[in-house]
């Protein structure tokens, strides 16, 4: 199968390798510079040089495998008398909130004589510098040390800007990253050129570092190289680590915050020393960690439902970084990827969260967390939710030109109220219930007929009368209102939830279009995905029963293109996470499976490979925009509600 750009090696937003390529023996678009090149390494076997790639794109090794597990991208290669095979993983395991937040990755190899002999075995690993600067004309300085058996080689820019910057198309350029290797393994500080060529003719590489520095990454290349040579063995496997220390992540309101595996003072050394005790354990619970994950997708959603949860794991991860705050507490911020490089924005964080809810509620919590201080502060004058808190890596306040007060307002009730529903108690709701209240008082005035607004899909433009957007305020007010019955106020409860009901109605009658519902309300000749509407099963709102949803789920099935349903009449283009959200609405196994299948069929043979994209044509099977964002943590929808339905949770 043909897949998307994936993580390899991920961190958090500033530091990922991509593998933008079909296998992983073709070129690789690094995430940091958009370069492609070919994948660095070569592996030696009886004094033959193998490269992953020969002349032109021709691969001199062939391939056996390429999986994508959720913590995990393995390849396995085959060559004269031996298999090689290299798993990228990063050990982003649920339920062990410090190890998430930890900047850590792992490359394991193995190499194995498939022709009973013995044989030299020699392998070559190089980082280039890119991976540590924002413009290729930065200069960098590297050293080495020793610790606890690990060899260390540590890079970074010379200039150190810690925080300085924030947008978008930027690169981390402050901090440092490690490659560790255990003690055997042969390293050198130098540039690619002439690390490549000691490498290729002699299986070593050079015996002395480079010292010409701080240089430029362009034309030189610093490297960290390592290289693993084996005598005469049938078999053999290696382990290198990277990690990326930023000493400063976040600026928050003005205060820089470390990251959250630093909380209680530990050192790049003690991360060192446990990544390098800890990583055949990693190893094999990420193996768990992936077989329960794809198992229990593959029973909700089928198998290929189980590959899209695979692909968007890590990605949805990666756009993150988990700090903590002064007072000790967790606070997860995302970057708005290949957008406009917003902090924490909320209608990114509304599509993403189906992962957090299923398998670790406490980084949504730290997600709502930062929103609702700035909401509740003097800096935020308004009666309806923000959408943003800056731009990465800077949390100082909102800089979207542009209100979305239904939108967000909407979004931040829902959240919530799910919050409360998969941590099984409503404290969160309750400290920040005036602010909810407020919200929810908000939308019962301005929500249920939208004014002309700007919504989640702001690349649409403004739109009056939303029929979707209306349905997230009714979802959120029938939310509230259940929320209100658990928080011991009923006759608020009774109201909202009752308004809520009546709103439900007359949405029917303004939206209906016959064998659909209309975009706008009274505007017949248009439609839309209403993935919205997931909500009223989801919470158990029960606020329109299945006909709505089997209605237009019927109608979304009459609009597939090649590629999938297009979001709204308006334009061929749609977004793979709200065609997920619709999928779901379907009441039975087949409709699920037939307005997914356009979904992997574009995975698999769209000619933008880049990473998994959330905005693409259904026609031609091309991007639109966006890419390498966390909203495709929304592929994990459908299995969030059969969990649900299996435990009955609801509000």
């Amino acid at each position: 199968m043909r897949v998307p750009a994936v993580p390899l090696l991920t961190t958090d937003p500033y530091f990922s390798i991509w593998m933008a390529a079909d296998t992983l023996t073709a070129k690789h678009t690094s995430h940091w510079t958009g370069k492609t090149q070919k994948l660095e390494g070569l592996i030696r076997f009886d004094g033959e040089v193998y490269r992953f790639l020969g002349k032109g794109d021709e691969p001199c090794l062939e391939q056996k495998k390429l999986a994508v597990y959720p913590t995990r991208t393995v390849g396995a290669f085959a060559g004269p008398g031996f298999e090689l095979e290299i798993t990228f993983f990063t050990p982003q395991l649920p339920g062990d909130l410090e190890l998430m937040g930890t900047p850590l990755s792992y490359v394991f190899c193995k190499i194995a004589a498939t022709d009973g002999q013995k044989h030299d075995l020699e392998l070559f690993f190089a980082v280039t510098a890119e991976a540590v600067v924002n413009e290729t004309s930065e200069e960098v300085v590297w050293s080495r040390f020793n610790l606890e058996g690990e060899t260390v080689l540590k890079m970074g820019t010379d200039k150190q800007p810690v925080l300085e910057k924030a947008g978008d198309d930027l690169r981390i350029n402050w901090g440092y990253l490690y490659l560790t290797a255990p003690k055997g393994a042969a390293t050198c500080l130098g540039t690619r050129e002439k690390l490549l060529e000691s490498f290729t003719a002699s299986g070593a590489l050079p015996a002395a570092d480079s010292l010409a520095m701080p240089a430029p990454v362009w034309p030189q290349e610093p490297c960290l190289g390592a290289c693993f040579s084996y005598a005469q063995q049938s078999a053999a496997d290696c382990r290198l680590t990277l990690i990326y220390d930023q000493r400063q992540a976040i600026s928050y309101f003005q205060r820089p915050l470390v990251s959250y595996w630093q909380r209680g003072g530990q050192t790049i050394g003690d991360l060192i020393v446990f990544a390098a005790e800890n990583a055949r354990t990693l190893l094999e619970r990420g193996k768990q960690f992936d077989s329960k994950l794809l198992a229990e997708a593959k029973a909700a959603g089928g198998e290929d439902y189980a590959q899209l949860t695979a692909l968007s794991y890590r990605q949805c991860l990666a756009a993150h970084k988990l700090v903590v705050d002064i007072n000790g507490e967790p606070l997860y911020f995302s970057k708005e990827n290949f957008s406009n490089g917003c902090i924490a924005t909320v209608d990114v964080t509304y599509p993403s969260a189906p992962l957090f809810l299923l398998l670790e509620p406490r980084l949504l919590r730290a997600m709502l967390s930062p929103v609702f201080a700035y909401a509740e502060s003097h800096l935020w004058p308004h009666p309806f939710a923000p959408h943003d808190l800056g731009t990465y890596p800077k949390a100082n306040g909102q800089v979207y030109s542009e209100q979305m007060p239904v939108e967000e307002s909407g979004n931040m009730i829902l959240l919530a109220a799910a919050l409360a529903v998969a941590e099984g108690n409503f404290s969160f709701a309750q400290k920040h219930w005036p602010t909810i209240s407020s919200w929810a008082d908000y939308l019962l005035e301005y929500g249920f007929d939208p004014e002309n607004q700007l919504c989640t899909d702001d690349f649409a433009g403004h739109l009056a009368r939303n029929a979707n957007l209306s349905l997230k305020s009714i979802m959120a007010l029938g939310a509230y209102g259940k929320l209100c019955a658990r928080l011991d106020q009923p006759e608020r409860g009774n109201k909202f939830y009752s308004e809520a009901q009546k709103m439900a109605s007359r949405w029917e009658s303004l939206a209906d279009a016959g064998d659909h519902y209309s975009l706008a309300f009274e505007a017949p000749a248009t439609w839309s995905l209403k993935y919205n509407l997931i909500w009223d099963e989801l919470l158990g709102l029960d606020l329109f029963g299945a006909r709505v949803a089997q209605k237009e789920v019927a109608f979304y099935l009459t609009k597939q293109n090649a590629y999938g349903t297009p979001l709204d009449s308006r334009e061929d283009y749609t977004k793979s996470d709200w065609l997920l959200w619709a999928a779901t609405l379907a009441t039975n196994s087949a409709d699920f499976q037939a307005l997914i299948a356009p979904l992997l069929s574009f995975l698999r043979e769209t000619p933008s490979r880049v990473p998994f994209t959330d905005w693409y044509d259904t026609k031609t099977g091309k991007q639109v925009g966006f890419q390498a964002r966390s909203v495709v943590g929304g592929i994990f929808l459908k299995m969030l509600l059969e969990s649900w339905r299996k435990e009955n949770r609801k509000l």
